[in-house]
């Protein structure tokens, strides 16, 4: 979903929110819901006689909370929700994180890796340590906050663990910070042989301090073979207005390109020459 920045007033005004928005698409009988980066960011205008730093900390008091909501939600919608992401503080250091909270009832976390240099030198974040793809009742998917879909590798890893969907939350402020994670995202598609959707927020907070304006276009990619689009777009929101994006995918075609392709980036690399592995798996 592309997600409007808006003032809220307290919480309960951003779980009334999010609630309309997996309503929505549970309506359409969709089985994943996607949000953005730092979708929770304009409650961060009550705290803006803070320092930036100290700011997104209050921010994060509302995270437990957040995914408590987000569950019950996955399970009363029969849905599964992947958060976006949200400020975390573990042992005294600032994570910028996210849940896929799944229908069934479960909960899986997920780490931005790669934070960017803004985050890291205003907020004082700190990029985490977990890569993993996780299983759900429609396939094997992975997720990458916004930076870390510009790191190659990472969805290469994921995809050598079975992953159909990339799902990629984000939040940019300019066009050209966009295009970034956008191409960045497309070349993951093709060269992952996988499905990738990506959500942003639009809009502007011009009361939250480092979060003045967004910039944004969701969209769905595929691979580039005969069996999909040719230019390897599925769905493409509208840029810079809030609307909901649903796509069907077909995992089955995912499968069948793995194994008969016209091309095989997979299968066809020269591990012979060169090998990539997890450190820490």
């Amino acid at each position: 979903m592309q997600w409007q920045m808006r003032t809220y007033n307290n919480l309960n005004d951003v779980l009334d929110q999010v609630e309309f928005f997996v309503d929505a698409v549970s309506g359409y009988r969709c089985d994943f819901a996607l949000f953005p980066e730092f979708f929770n960011a304009p409650l961060m205008a009550a705290n803006n006689h803070m320092s930036e730093p100290d700011a997104i900390r209050e921010l994060a008091k509302h995270t437990g909370e957040l995914v408590t909501k987000f569950s019950e939600l996955a399970i009363s919608y029969n849905i599964n929700i992947i958060t976006g992401s949200m400020p975390e503080i573990i042992d005294g250091l600032l994570y910028n994180v996210g849940y896929l909270c799944k229908r069934d009832g479960t909960k899986e976390r997920y780490e931005k890796l790669h934070v960017t240099p803004d985050e890291a030198k205003v907020w004082g974040m700190q990029g985490g340590t977990k890569l993993k793809a996780f299983d759900t009742d429609c396939g094997k998917i992975g997720i990458l906050i916004c930076y870390d879909v510009e790191f190659p590798e990472l969805g290469r890893l994921l995809a050598d663990q079975g992953m159909d969907i990339l799902f990629v939350p984000f939040l940019t402020d300019t066009q050209n910070g966009y295009s970034r994670v956008r191409n960045c995202a497309q070349a993951r598609a093709i060269e992952n042989e996988c499905y990738v959707a990506i959500a942003g927020s639009v809009g502007n907070l011009p009361n939250v301090h480092n979060m003045d304006i967004q910039y944004a276009q969701s969209m769905v990619f595929t691979p580039c073979d005969f069996s999909f689009p040719a230019n390897g777009i599925k769905a493409e929101a509208t840029p810079n207005t809030e609307m909901i994006l649903i796509a069907d995918v077909d995992i089955d075609l995912i499968r069948q390109l793995n194994q008969f392709g016209s091309v095989k980036n997979l299968r066809d690399r020269r591990k012979d020459l060169f090998d990539l592995k997890l450190i820490n798996p």
